[in-house]
């Protein structure tokens, strides 16, 4: 007996620990290859989002380096604007006319142009000097040299083309995607935050305090919520990042509660909850020492579900002009723009920002489903 005994105890002592829910969803991701490739594209637009915050890529997004609607490069030159420029070129180069009486002052008028065009001092058309150079060269300073750039020759095509205003959609792709993703990101993280706490103070307290909660629940999901965020949005009247954070994250926050505060009161009843409060651990301690572990595998599958949905409600506030101000650009005021340039046959920026728009949300779906996957106990 005692042999047995003894047996059983060394087997139990030499058995190996089981996996914890975390390493057993790593070890499935890593087995999953689409989510592997989801995840590189990712992690990929967060580079890009990190250098783009830093400065070091399209932080002269705004600056004119193309003529207007300047073409792709695989497209090729606008045969108009290239005829523009060569007409304006043989015009600058046109002969004097030996017997014209004011060749002399047309002359000494040309030269006295070329020296002040390039010495960068304000031009004096017969004796008359524009009076904002001055303020519009400390302006241009100020800015960096974004608003004037006479000394830099204009480019007929870019790699993904040009905007109305000459700027480069490669660029402003870039600097749109910045915007879409901290919004998505951002308000992601304040819907679970406010929706993981009212979901766990609801199902594990219970009693009136669920009922109180539940009614302000059963309030915000009886209204559509993108009808809801667009009411919001013209109510506050007010422009800007931080309000279309506000605006998504606080209208947000209900799918998170609801299974957050599910979870709890499943929780609640069980046996190392009840253990810990017969050894009078405190209520905080049983909420997000004991019992959030456990559930924060929802938590984060939510959030990724979230940034995805609320990356594509940015785009749809910009694109109603209920989103980001004048001189931020977005996805979504990219695809804004967009619409007078497609009556014009002007296409580049609409597929721009709608095929990184595309990618990125594809790719996180796919790895939100996949993580969602991973993170199911049920699944082996």
């Amino acid at each position: 007996m005692l042999s047995v005994l003894s047996k059983r105890k060394l087997e139990t002592q030499t058995a190996p620990a089981s996996a914890g829910l975390w390493r057993l969803a790593m070890r499935r991701l890593r087995a999953d290859k689409i989510a592997m490739a989801s995840l590189i594209v990712v992690l990929f637009y967060l580079i890009v989002l990190i250098l783009s915050l830093t400065g070091v890529i399209a932080s002269d997004w705004n600056k004119e380096v193309a003529v207007s609607y300047a073409p792709p490069t695989f497209i090729g030159a606008d045969k108009t604007t290239e005829a523009l420029k060569s007409t304006a070129a043989v015009d600058e180069e046109l002969p004097e006319n030996p017997v014209d009486p004011l060749k002399d002052v047309i002359h000494q008028l040309k030269a006295e142009i070329k020296q002040e065009k390039s010495s960068g001092s304000a031009i004096d058309y017969y004796g008359v000097v524009d009076p904002l150079a001055d303020d519009m060269k400390a302006i241009d300073q100020q800015l960096g040299g974004h608003l004037l750039d006479q000394q830099s020759e204009l480019k007929s095509t870019l790699i993904f083309g040009a905007d109305k205003w000459g700027q480069d959609v490669l660029k402003k792709t870039i600097k749109g995607a910045e915007t879409s993703i901290i919004v998505g990101l951002i308000s992601a993280l304040l819907a679970v935050t406010l929706g993981t706490l009212l979901g766990a103070i609801s199902g594990y307290f219970g009693g009136w305090v669920d009922d109180i909660l539940n009614w302000f629940y059963n309030i915000f999901t009886s209204i559509p919520y993108l009808l809801l965020v667009l009411a919001i949005a013209a109510v506050l009247q007010q422009k800007g990042i931080l309000s279309i954070v506000l605006i998504l994250g606080l209208t947000g926050w209900t799918g998170v509660y609801r299974l957050i505060r599910a979870e709890y009161m499943k929780h609640t009843a069980r046996e190392y909850v009840l253990a810990a409060k017969a050894i009078g651990v405190g209520h905080f301690r049983r909420m997000f020492i004991h019992i959030f572990p456990n559930v924060s595998h929802i938590a984060l599958v939510q959030m990724s579900i979230l940034v995805v949905s609320f990356i594509k409600s940015e785009v749809i506030l910009s694109f109603l002009g209920f989103g980001v101000p004048v001189g931020v650009v977005s996805w979504g005021s990219m695809l804004n723009e967009a619409q007078s340039e497609l009556l014009l046959g002007k296409w580049w920026q609409l597929v721009a920002a709608s095929v990184a728009m595309a990618v990125l949300v594809t790719a996180f779906s796919m790895f939100t489903d996949a993580l969602r996957d991973a993170l199911d106990p049920k699944l082996k």
